[in-house]
């Protein structure tokens, strides 16, 4: 059996190779557990660093979560250690790359860092380092482990499929439980606590719902607005399982919509049905981010989208790569995307359809199995 913890630290060996990067020290809670591959240990607390060097990776971490650390290592083969000195990151750094450092005799020695650390943590590593190893340059890299997380392995695609069916679980619930006169935040709180009730250890980001004009704000908060006949209601939820998140956006109708919510939603659901079939390795970005925005200016609502059509999906909600006019690198088999089309039309209404998958050898691997065809309540 491959050792799921080995392959991601050997990948980030790869990538500091080619990049002239002789060690990586890692900040960032979400690139500490895909590497250690390490489940229910880690919390939303910034308590975590990792080294990673050529022949070798240590996890350090304080007294509160040493002990699930070296159970979690040991059901890896050990291949991360574990330490809970206390002392600094920085210091613990230093400290552990002093070995590496004099196998390399002393000569100039790089380190690579995340763009996304502290500048209180960057200045300590600079403190640290120029104490006791004044000869290590601190290389800032930018997306260096997401890029490498944006290509996903058979055991990380498991676990979203796992959330997804939760989430779409969660969602045949909802149509049966919603009506008018709710506010919306009553229908996300019963949106909420089904999918937790249902294997979801928490939620991949608070719930979107939002009915009629709030609809149009695509980032809407749920309030005291309550749902009312003639409206649409835009639901954007996910549920988190076993460490990885799901995504998905499905607009609903309150009785009979009208020809123009009709027109909405006919000119989503065909964005989203031809990007989701031309997707492909090879395929841009921007390629498929235009596709949609063509499709829904021939369905008469040029310019009513506003965002990018879709981004990674992981250990976080928003992940590499995206599906965005800014992205022009190909895709790769093994990329987990969202593709969510929509259109706001500011104090009218607004609406999305959103489903998420993988890039496979052939084509696009839909996770999300919830129904496309419209839903009248």
């Amino acid at each position: 059996m491959d050792n799921i913890s080995l392959n991601r630290i050997n990948k980030l060996r790869e990538a500091c190779t080619d990049a002239e990067i002789d060690a990586f020290f890692v900040r960032e809670t979400s690139n500490v557990q895909w590497l250690s591959a390490f489940d229910g240990v880690f919390d939303e607390e910034d308590a975590h660093a990792m080294l990673v060097t050529p022949d070798g990776a240590t996890l350090h971490t304080d007294s509160r979560y040493s002990e699930a650390c070296k159970k979690a290592a040991g059901v890896h083969g050990d291949v991360v250690e574990v330490s809970d000195e206390r002392i600094s990151h920085a210091k613990f750094a230093a400290a552990a790359l002093g070995g590496a450092y004099e196998l390399a005799g002393g000569k100039s020695y790089s380190l690579g860092v995340e763009d996304s650390i502290a500048l209180s943590g960057f200045r300590s590593l600079e403190r640290a380092f120029a104490e006791s190893l004044p000869n290590v340059q601190l290389r800032e890299t930018s997306n260096f482990i997401a890029s490498l997380r944006g290509v996903k392995d058979a055991d990380e695609i498991a676990r979203m499929k796992a959330a997804q069916a939760i989430t779409d679980a969660a969602f045949s619930h909802i149509i049966t439980f919603m009506k008018p006169g709710m506010t919306e935040r009553e229908v996300q709180i019963e949106l909420e606590d089904f999918m937790v009730r249902h294997g979801a250890e928490g939620l991949a980001f608070p719930s979107i719902v939002a009915c009629g004009a709030n609809g149009a704000s695509p980032h809407s908060v749920p309030g005291a607005t309550k749902l009312e006949a003639g409206q649409c209601v835009v639901m954007d939820f996910g549920a988190r399982a076993q460490g990885y998140c799901s995504d998905m956006t499905r607009t609903v109708f309150l009785g009979e919509p009208s020809e123009r919510l009709r027109a909405g939603y006919a000119a989503i659901r065909d964005a989203n049905e031809q990007v989701e079939a031309v997707l492909r390795p090879g395929m841009t970005g921007k390629e498929a981010h235009e596709l949609a925005e063509h499709v829904l200016a021939e369905h008469g609502f040029a310019g009513k989208m506003g965002h990018s059509l879709g981004h990674g999906v992981g250990i976080d909600i928003h992940e590499e790569p995206l599906l965005s006019p800014r992205n022009g690198a190909p895709l790769a088999p093994g990329n987990v995307v969202t593709v969510e089309p929509g259109v706001y039309l500011a104090g009218d209404f607004g609406m999305r359809l959103e489903d998420f998958g993988v890039i496979t050898e052939n084509g696009y691997e839909v996770f999300t199995q919830s129904t496309h065809e419209m839903i009248v309540l």
